[in-house]
Protein backbone atom coordinates (compact mmCIF):
# COMPACT_ATOMS: atom_id res chain seq x y z
CA UNK A 1 0.00 0.00 0.00
CA UNK A 2 2.86 2.37 0.79
CA UNK A 3 4.42 1.88 -2.65
CA UNK A 4 1.06 2.27 -4.35
CA UNK A 5 0.58 5.52 -2.47
CA UNK A 6 4.01 6.72 -3.58
CA UNK A 7 3.24 5.91 -7.23
CA UNK A 8 -0.02 7.81 -6.99
CA UNK A 9 1.67 10.82 -5.43
CA UNK A 10 4.20 10.97 -8.27
CA UNK A 11 1.44 10.76 -10.88
CA UNK A 12 -0.54 13.46 -9.10
CA UNK A 13 2.43 15.80 -8.99
CA UNK A 14 3.59 15.27 -12.56
CA UNK A 15 0.94 17.41 -14.29
CA UNK A 16 1.66 20.26 -11.93
CA UNK A 17 5.36 20.10 -12.69
CA UNK A 18 4.88 19.56 -16.40
CA UNK A 19 2.47 22.43 -16.72
CA UNK A 20 4.70 24.89 -14.92
CA UNK A 21 5.95 27.90 -16.88
CA UNK A 22 8.62 28.70 -14.31
CA UNK A 23 11.83 29.80 -15.99
CA UNK A 24 15.19 28.92 -14.47
CA UNK A 25 16.94 32.16 -13.60
CA UNK A 26 20.33 30.85 -14.64
CA UNK A 27 19.49 29.08 -17.90
CA UNK A 28 16.24 30.79 -18.91
CA UNK A 29 14.98 27.37 -19.99
CA UNK A 30 11.68 26.01 -18.73
CA UNK A 31 12.56 22.63 -20.25
CA UNK A 32 15.82 22.36 -18.33
CA UNK A 33 14.05 23.44 -15.14
CA UNK A 34 11.38 20.77 -15.67
CA UNK A 35 13.91 18.00 -16.31
CA UNK A 36 16.01 19.05 -13.31
CA UNK A 37 13.02 18.85 -11.01
CA UNK A 38 11.90 15.54 -12.50
CA UNK A 39 15.23 13.94 -11.61
CA UNK A 40 14.95 14.88 -7.94
CA UNK A 41 14.30 11.73 -5.89
CA UNK A 42 10.93 11.46 -4.16
CA UNK A 43 11.26 9.37 -0.97
CA UNK A 44 14.97 10.09 -0.59
CA UNK A 45 14.49 13.81 -0.96
CA UNK A 46 11.94 14.15 1.83
CA UNK A 47 10.97 11.16 3.98
CA UNK A 48 7.75 12.86 5.10
CA UNK A 49 6.75 14.32 1.73
CA UNK A 50 4.25 11.56 0.97
CA UNK A 51 2.20 11.86 4.15
CA UNK A 52 -0.48 14.48 4.49
CA UNK A 53 -3.08 15.95 6.84
CA UNK A 54 -3.60 12.66 8.70
CA UNK A 55 -0.15 12.68 10.28
CA UNK A 56 -0.29 16.31 11.39
CA UNK A 57 -3.83 15.91 12.72
CA UNK A 58 -2.82 12.81 14.68
CA UNK A 59 0.17 14.50 16.26
CA UNK A 60 -1.86 17.63 17.06
CA UNK A 61 -4.13 15.40 19.13
CA UNK A 62 -1.17 14.78 21.44
CA UNK A 63 -0.86 18.46 22.30
CA UNK A 64 0.48 19.53 25.72
CA UNK A 65 -3.04 19.38 27.14
CA UNK A 66 -3.37 15.83 25.89
CA UNK A 67 0.04 14.92 27.28
CA UNK A 68 -1.08 16.27 30.67
CA UNK A 69 -4.22 14.11 30.59
CA UNK A 70 -2.33 10.97 29.56
CA UNK A 71 0.33 11.68 32.21
CA UNK A 72 -2.31 12.04 34.91
CA UNK A 73 -3.91 8.75 33.81
CA UNK A 74 -0.59 6.91 34.09
CA UNK A 75 0.35 8.55 37.38
CA UNK A 76 -3.02 7.98 39.06
CA UNK A 77 -3.91 4.51 37.73
CA UNK A 78 -0.63 2.95 36.69
CA UNK A 79 -1.09 0.43 33.88
CA UNK A 80 -4.84 0.07 34.35
CA UNK A 81 -5.91 2.49 31.60
CA UNK A 82 -3.54 1.41 28.84
CA UNK A 83 -6.46 -0.38 27.11
CA UNK A 84 -8.19 2.93 26.37
CA UNK A 85 -5.84 3.78 23.48
CA UNK A 86 -6.28 0.51 21.51
CA UNK A 87 -10.01 0.89 22.11
CA UNK A 88 -10.15 4.53 20.96
CA UNK A 89 -7.89 4.09 17.92
CA UNK A 90 -10.38 2.64 15.39
CA UNK A 91 -13.14 5.02 16.54
CA UNK A 92 -10.90 8.05 16.17
CA UNK A 93 -9.46 6.88 12.84
CA UNK A 94 -12.92 6.20 11.40
CA UNK A 95 -14.19 9.68 12.29
CA UNK A 96 -11.09 11.42 10.95
CA UNK A 97 -11.24 9.35 7.77
CA UNK A 98 -14.86 10.43 7.22
CA UNK A 99 -13.89 14.09 7.71
CA UNK A 100 -11.06 13.78 5.20
CA UNK A 101 -13.39 12.04 2.77
CA UNK A 102 -15.98 14.83 3.04
CA UNK A 103 -13.34 17.48 2.40
CA UNK A 104 -11.81 15.72 -0.62
CA UNK A 105 -15.09 14.63 -2.20
CA UNK A 106 -16.92 17.95 -1.86
CA UNK A 107 -13.99 20.36 -2.03
CA UNK A 108 -15.41 22.14 1.04
CA UNK A 109 -14.68 21.99 4.76
CA UNK A 110 -17.04 20.80 7.46
CA UNK A 111 -18.46 24.21 8.35
CA UNK A 112 -19.23 24.98 4.69
CA UNK A 113 -21.01 21.65 4.29
CA UNK A 114 -22.96 22.11 7.54
CA UNK A 115 -23.92 25.61 6.38
CA UNK A 116 -25.28 24.21 3.10
CA UNK A 117 -27.25 21.30 4.53
CA UNK A 118 -28.30 22.14 8.10
CA UNK A 119 -30.16 24.99 9.84
CA UNK A 120 -28.06 28.05 10.78
CA UNK A 121 -28.60 27.39 14.49
CA UNK A 122 -26.74 24.09 14.26
CA UNK A 123 -23.82 25.72 12.47
CA UNK A 124 -23.40 28.69 14.80
CA UNK A 125 -23.79 26.63 17.97
CA UNK A 126 -21.12 24.15 16.90
CA UNK A 127 -18.69 26.80 15.64
CA UNK A 128 -19.16 29.06 18.68
CA UNK A 129 -18.49 26.26 21.15
CA UNK A 130 -15.54 25.08 19.07
CA UNK A 131 -13.90 28.52 19.18
CA UNK A 132 -14.43 28.80 22.94
CA UNK A 133 -13.04 25.32 23.64
CA UNK A 134 -10.08 25.88 21.31
CA UNK A 135 -9.15 29.17 22.97
CA UNK A 136 -9.18 27.57 26.42
CA UNK A 137 -7.13 24.66 25.09
CA UNK A 138 -4.62 27.03 23.49
CA UNK A 139 -4.26 28.84 26.82
CA UNK A 140 -3.41 25.57 28.58
CA UNK A 141 -1.10 24.45 25.77
CA UNK A 142 1.02 27.60 25.52
CA UNK A 143 1.34 27.67 29.31
CA UNK A 144 2.67 24.11 29.27
CA UNK A 145 5.05 24.90 26.39
CA UNK A 146 6.50 27.91 28.18
CA UNK A 147 6.80 26.01 31.45
CA UNK A 148 8.53 23.05 29.78
CA UNK A 149 10.93 25.30 27.87
CA UNK A 150 11.71 27.19 31.08
CA UNK A 151 12.55 23.92 32.86
CA UNK A 152 15.12 23.09 30.19
CA UNK A 153 16.61 26.56 29.62
CA UNK A 154 16.11 28.34 32.95
CA UNK A 155 14.66 31.38 31.13
CA UNK A 156 11.50 33.08 32.43
CA UNK A 157 8.49 31.02 31.34
CA UNK A 158 6.31 34.03 30.45
CA UNK A 159 9.00 35.31 28.09
CA UNK A 160 9.41 31.89 26.48
CA UNK A 161 5.64 31.48 26.18
CA UNK A 162 5.40 34.83 24.40
CA UNK A 163 8.23 33.95 22.02
CA UNK A 164 6.69 30.57 21.16
CA UNK A 165 3.29 32.13 20.55
CA UNK A 166 4.77 34.82 18.29
CA UNK A 167 6.66 32.11 16.37
CA UNK A 168 3.52 30.06 15.71
CA UNK A 169 1.50 33.11 14.62
CA UNK A 170 4.21 34.43 12.31
CA UNK A 171 4.66 31.04 10.66
CA UNK A 172 0.96 30.56 10.02
CA UNK A 173 0.22 34.10 8.89
CA UNK A 174 3.27 34.93 6.78
CA UNK A 175 4.56 31.56 5.51
CA UNK A 176 2.57 29.81 2.73
CA UNK A 177 1.04 26.52 3.77
CA UNK A 178 3.04 24.38 1.34
CA UNK A 179 6.22 25.56 3.06
CA UNK A 180 4.88 25.71 6.60
CA UNK A 181 3.50 22.17 6.38
CA UNK A 182 7.03 20.82 5.85
CA UNK A 183 8.01 22.36 9.18
CA UNK A 184 4.99 20.74 10.85
CA UNK A 185 5.80 17.33 9.37
CA UNK A 186 9.33 17.33 10.76
CA UNK A 187 7.99 18.39 14.15
CA UNK A 188 5.93 15.18 14.24
CA UNK A 189 9.19 13.39 15.01
CA UNK A 190 9.14 15.07 18.43
CA UNK A 191 6.68 12.39 19.55
CA UNK A 192 9.51 9.87 19.39
CA UNK A 193 10.85 11.53 22.54
CA UNK A 194 8.30 9.60 24.59
CA UNK A 195 9.46 6.30 23.13
CA UNK A 196 13.03 7.30 23.97
CA UNK A 197 12.17 7.71 27.65
CA UNK A 198 11.32 3.99 27.86
CA UNK A 199 14.97 3.13 27.25
CA UNK A 200 15.84 4.78 30.56
CA UNK A 201 13.40 2.89 32.80
CA UNK A 202 12.48 -0.70 33.62
CA UNK A 203 9.17 -1.86 32.09
CA UNK A 204 7.14 -4.97 33.11
CA UNK A 205 6.22 -5.87 29.54
CA UNK A 206 4.03 -8.87 30.35
CA UNK A 207 1.79 -6.81 32.62
CA UNK A 208 1.79 -4.03 30.03
CA UNK A 209 0.48 -6.42 27.36
CA UNK A 210 -2.30 -7.71 29.62
CA UNK A 211 -3.49 -4.24 30.62
CA UNK A 212 -3.33 -3.02 27.02
CA UNK A 213 -5.61 -5.76 25.72
CA UNK A 214 -8.02 -6.35 28.60
CA UNK A 215 -9.65 -3.70 30.84
CA UNK A 216 -8.93 -4.29 34.51
CA UNK A 217 -10.34 -1.29 36.29
CA UNK A 218 -12.48 -0.76 39.38
CA UNK A 219 -15.57 1.27 38.45
CA UNK A 220 -15.23 4.27 40.72
CA UNK A 221 -16.13 7.92 40.22
CA UNK A 222 -12.47 8.81 39.72
CA UNK A 223 -11.72 6.02 37.22
CA UNK A 224 -14.85 6.73 35.13
CA UNK A 225 -14.03 10.43 35.09
CA UNK A 226 -10.54 9.66 33.81
CA UNK A 227 -11.89 7.39 31.05
CA UNK A 228 -14.21 10.23 30.01
CA UNK A 229 -11.27 12.66 29.98
CA UNK A 230 -9.14 10.30 27.90
CA UNK A 231 -11.86 9.78 25.30
CA UNK A 232 -12.63 13.51 25.17
CA UNK A 233 -8.95 14.32 24.75
CA UNK A 234 -8.44 11.73 22.02
CA UNK A 235 -11.60 12.34 19.93
CA UNK A 236 -11.90 16.13 19.72
CA UNK A 237 -14.02 18.38 17.44
CA UNK A 238 -11.15 20.65 16.39
CA UNK A 239 -9.46 17.66 14.74
CA UNK A 240 -12.56 17.05 12.60
CA UNK A 241 -12.55 20.59 11.20
CA UNK A 242 -8.80 20.65 10.62
CA UNK A 243 -8.73 17.29 8.80
CA UNK A 244 -11.44 18.26 6.32
CA UNK A 245 -10.06 21.75 5.74
CA UNK A 246 -6.53 20.53 5.11
CA UNK A 247 -7.82 18.16 2.43
CA UNK A 248 -9.40 21.21 0.81
CA UNK A 249 -6.15 23.15 1.29
CA UNK A 250 -4.11 20.40 -0.35
CA UNK A 251 -6.63 20.15 -3.17
CA UNK A 252 -6.22 23.84 -3.91
CA UNK A 253 -2.46 23.43 -4.24
CA UNK A 254 -2.68 20.85 -7.04
CA UNK A 255 -2.96 22.18 -10.53
CA UNK A 256 -5.97 20.80 -12.43
CA UNK A 257 -7.19 18.92 -9.32
CA UNK A 258 -10.90 19.09 -8.55
CA UNK A 259 -13.29 17.77 -5.93
CA UNK A 260 -14.09 14.11 -6.47
CA UNK A 261 -17.76 14.85 -7.17
CA UNK A 262 -16.50 16.76 -10.23
CA UNK A 263 -13.62 14.40 -11.06
CA UNK A 264 -14.66 10.85 -10.14
CA UNK A 265 -11.85 9.21 -12.11
CA UNK A 266 -9.37 10.26 -9.41
CA UNK A 267 -11.46 8.72 -6.62
CA UNK A 268 -9.89 5.23 -6.24
CA UNK A 269 -6.36 6.53 -5.73
CA UNK A 270 -7.46 9.50 -3.62
CA UNK A 271 -9.64 7.45 -1.28
CA UNK A 272 -6.82 4.91 -0.83
CA UNK A 273 -4.47 7.76 0.01
CA UNK A 274 -6.93 9.17 2.56
CA UNK A 275 -7.35 5.76 4.20
CA UNK A 276 -3.60 5.19 4.47
CA UNK A 277 -2.79 8.73 5.59
CA UNK A 278 -5.56 8.96 8.19
CA UNK A 279 -5.31 5.51 9.76
CA UNK A 280 -1.50 5.66 9.94
CA UNK A 281 -1.60 9.19 11.44
CA UNK A 282 -4.13 8.18 14.10
CA UNK A 283 -2.13 5.04 14.87
CA UNK A 284 0.97 7.17 15.47
CA UNK A 285 -1.08 9.46 17.71
CA UNK A 286 -2.57 6.67 19.82
CA UNK A 287 0.72 4.82 20.19
CA UNK A 288 2.25 8.03 21.53
CA UNK A 289 -0.59 8.53 24.01
CA UNK A 290 -0.14 4.91 25.12
CA UNK A 291 3.60 5.53 25.56
CA UNK A 292 3.02 8.60 27.71
CA UNK A 293 0.68 6.66 29.99
CA UNK A 294 3.18 3.81 30.15
CA UNK A 295 6.14 6.09 30.96
CA UNK A 296 4.32 7.87 33.78
CA UNK A 297 2.87 4.60 35.08
CA UNK A 298 6.27 2.90 35.49
CA UNK A 299 7.92 6.03 36.89
CA UNK A 300 5.55 8.41 38.68
CA UNK A 301 2.89 5.89 39.78
CA UNK A 302 5.54 3.39 40.83
CA UNK A 303 7.15 6.09 42.99
CA UNK A 304 3.85 7.03 44.64
CA UNK A 305 3.33 10.25 42.64
CA UNK A 306 -0.35 10.09 41.64
CA UNK A 307 -1.20 13.71 40.80
CA UNK A 308 0.03 15.59 37.71
CA UNK A 309 -1.47 19.02 37.00
CA UNK A 310 0.40 19.88 33.77
CA UNK A 311 2.57 18.13 31.20
CA UNK A 312 5.55 20.16 32.40
CA UNK A 313 4.98 18.97 35.98
CA UNK A 314 5.12 15.40 34.68
CA UNK A 315 8.46 16.14 33.01
CA UNK A 316 9.79 17.75 36.18
CA UNK A 317 8.72 14.75 38.28
CA UNK A 318 10.61 12.44 35.93
CA UNK A 319 13.95 14.15 36.61
CA UNK A 320 14.80 12.49 39.96
CA UNK A 321 13.23 9.16 38.92
CA UNK A 322 14.51 8.54 35.39
CA UNK A 323 17.41 10.98 35.08
CA UNK A 324 18.22 14.15 33.19
CA UNK A 325 18.05 12.50 29.76
CA UNK A 326 14.48 11.25 30.24
CA UNK A 327 13.45 14.59 31.73
CA UNK A 328 14.94 16.50 28.80
CA UNK A 329 13.28 14.26 26.19
CA UNK A 330 9.89 14.55 27.84
CA UNK A 331 10.13 18.34 28.20
CA UNK A 332 11.32 18.92 24.63
CA UNK A 333 8.56 16.65 23.36
CA UNK A 334 6.02 18.96 25.02
CA UNK A 335 7.41 21.97 23.17
CA UNK A 336 7.54 20.08 19.87
CA UNK A 337 3.96 18.84 19.96
CA UNK A 338 2.80 22.23 21.21
CA UNK A 339 4.23 23.87 18.10
CA UNK A 340 1.94 21.56 16.11
CA UNK A 341 -1.07 21.50 18.42
CA UNK A 342 -1.48 25.26 18.88
CA UNK A 343 -1.52 26.06 15.12
CA UNK A 344 -4.03 23.24 14.54
CA UNK A 345 -6.29 24.52 17.32
CA UNK A 346 -6.12 28.08 15.99
CA UNK A 347 -6.37 27.00 12.36
CA UNK A 348 -9.41 24.79 12.91
CA UNK A 349 -11.23 27.69 14.59
CA UNK A 350 -10.31 30.04 11.75
CA UNK A 351 -11.47 27.58 9.07
CA UNK A 352 -14.75 26.97 10.89
CA UNK A 353 -15.57 30.67 11.39
CA UNK A 354 -14.55 31.69 7.86
CA UNK A 355 -16.59 28.92 6.24
CA UNK A 356 -19.56 29.62 8.51
CA UNK A 357 -19.81 33.30 7.55
CA UNK A 358 -18.61 32.95 3.95
CA UNK A 359 -15.21 34.64 4.22
CA UNK A 360 -12.26 33.81 2.05
CA UNK A 361 -9.94 31.44 3.85
CA UNK A 362 -6.83 29.34 3.44
CA UNK A 363 -3.26 29.21 4.68
CA UNK A 364 -2.06 29.58 1.08
CA UNK A 365 -3.73 32.99 0.83
CA UNK A 366 -2.01 36.21 1.80
CA UNK A 367 -3.29 38.26 4.72
CA UNK A 368 -4.88 40.89 2.50
CA UNK A 369 -6.77 38.14 0.63
CA UNK A 370 -8.30 36.57 3.77
CA UNK A 371 -8.14 39.15 6.59
CA UNK A 372 -11.03 37.69 8.59
CA UNK A 373 -9.59 34.18 8.48
CA UNK A 374 -6.20 35.32 9.73
CA UNK A 375 -7.77 37.62 12.34
CA UNK A 376 -9.54 34.64 13.94
CA UNK A 377 -6.38 32.53 13.73
CA UNK A 378 -4.11 35.12 15.32
CA UNK A 379 -6.75 36.32 17.76
CA UNK A 380 -7.39 32.88 19.27
CA UNK A 381 -3.67 32.34 19.87
CA UNK A 382 -3.17 35.80 21.34
CA UNK A 383 -6.18 35.34 23.64
CA UNK A 384 -4.58 32.11 24.79
CA UNK A 385 -1.38 34.03 25.50
CA UNK A 386 -3.27 36.76 27.37
CA UNK A 387 -4.83 34.10 29.59
CA UNK A 388 -1.35 33.34 30.96
CA UNK A 389 -1.47 36.59 32.88
CA UNK A 390 -4.91 35.94 34.39
CA UNK A 391 -5.52 33.98 37.61
CA UNK A 392 -6.72 30.92 35.66
CA UNK A 393 -4.94 27.63 36.34
CA UNK A 394 -4.00 25.64 33.21
CA UNK A 395 -5.74 22.60 34.67
CA UNK A 396 -8.97 24.60 34.98
CA UNK A 397 -8.73 25.72 31.35
CA UNK A 398 -8.15 22.13 30.30
CA UNK A 399 -11.13 20.91 32.32
CA UNK A 400 -13.56 23.39 30.77
CA UNK A 401 -12.24 22.79 27.25
CA UNK A 402 -12.67 19.03 27.80
CA UNK A 403 -16.25 19.57 28.97
CA UNK A 404 -17.07 21.69 25.91
CA UNK A 405 -15.35 19.24 23.57
CA UNK A 406 -17.28 16.37 25.13
CA UNK A 407 -20.55 18.21 24.60
CA UNK A 408 -19.82 19.39 21.06
CA UNK A 409 -18.30 16.11 19.83
CA UNK A 410 -21.46 14.00 20.03
CA UNK A 411 -23.88 16.05 17.88
CA UNK A 412 -21.03 17.06 15.57
CA UNK A 413 -20.12 13.43 14.91
CA UNK A 414 -23.76 12.73 14.18
CA UNK A 415 -23.81 15.60 11.67
CA UNK A 416 -20.60 14.32 10.04
CA UNK A 417 -22.04 10.83 9.65
CA UNK A 418 -25.24 12.21 8.13
CA UNK A 419 -23.23 14.31 5.68
CA UNK A 420 -21.10 11.30 4.72
CA UNK A 421 -24.24 9.27 3.98
CA UNK A 422 -26.09 11.87 1.88
CA UNK A 423 -25.89 11.37 -1.92
CA UNK A 424 -26.68 15.06 -2.46
CA UNK A 425 -23.46 15.85 -0.56
CA UNK A 426 -21.15 12.97 -1.49
CA UNK A 427 -22.53 11.92 -4.88
CA UNK A 428 -21.52 8.32 -5.57
CA UNK A 429 -18.92 8.42 -2.78
CA UNK A 430 -21.19 8.07 0.24
CA UNK A 431 -19.62 6.33 3.23
CA UNK A 432 -20.46 2.67 3.72
CA UNK A 433 -19.29 -0.41 5.56
CA UNK A 434 -16.96 -0.70 8.52
CA UNK A 435 -15.92 2.95 8.65
CA UNK A 436 -19.52 4.06 8.92
CA UNK A 437 -20.33 1.51 11.64
CA UNK A 438 -17.25 2.53 13.61
CA UNK A 439 -18.36 6.15 13.30
CA UNK A 440 -21.77 5.39 14.84
CA UNK A 441 -20.08 3.36 17.57
CA UNK A 442 -17.92 6.42 18.30
CA UNK A 443 -21.10 8.51 18.65
CA UNK A 444 -22.54 6.02 21.15
CA UNK A 445 -19.31 5.83 23.15
CA UNK A 446 -18.79 9.59 23.21
CA UNK A 447 -22.48 10.12 24.03
CA UNK A 448 -22.14 7.85 27.03
CA UNK A 449 -18.93 9.66 27.97
CA UNK A 450 -20.65 13.05 27.79
CA UNK A 451 -23.52 11.84 30.00
CA UNK A 452 -21.02 10.37 32.44
CA UNK A 453 -19.13 13.66 32.47
CA UNK A 454 -22.20 15.52 33.74
CA UNK A 455 -23.20 12.76 36.16
CA UNK A 456 -19.72 12.68 37.68
CA UNK A 457 -19.22 16.45 37.77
Amino acid sequence: MIFAHARYARRAEAPQQGGSRHVDQRSGSPVKDFLTRRRRPGWRQHPLARVGPGLITGVADDDPGGIATYSQAGAAFGLQLLWTMPFAFPLMAAMQSLCARIGRVTGKGLAANIRAHFPPGVLYAVVGLLVLANTLNIAADVAAMGEAAALVTGVDRHLLTTLLVVLTVVLQVFVPYHRYVKFLKWLTLSLLAYAGVLFTVEVPWRAVLVHSLWPQLALTKESLAMVVALLGTTISPYLFFWQASEEVEDLGRRRHARALVDSPAAAPAELRRIAWDTWSGMFYSNVTAWLVMLVTAVTLHAAGITTVTTAAKAAEALRPLAGEFAFGLFALGIVGVGLIGVPVLAGSAAYAVAEAVGWRFGLERRVREAPGFYAVLAGSVLLGLFAQFLPIAPLTALFYSAVINGVVAVPLMGVILLLARRPEVMGPFVARGLTLWLGWLAVLVMGAAAVAMFVLA
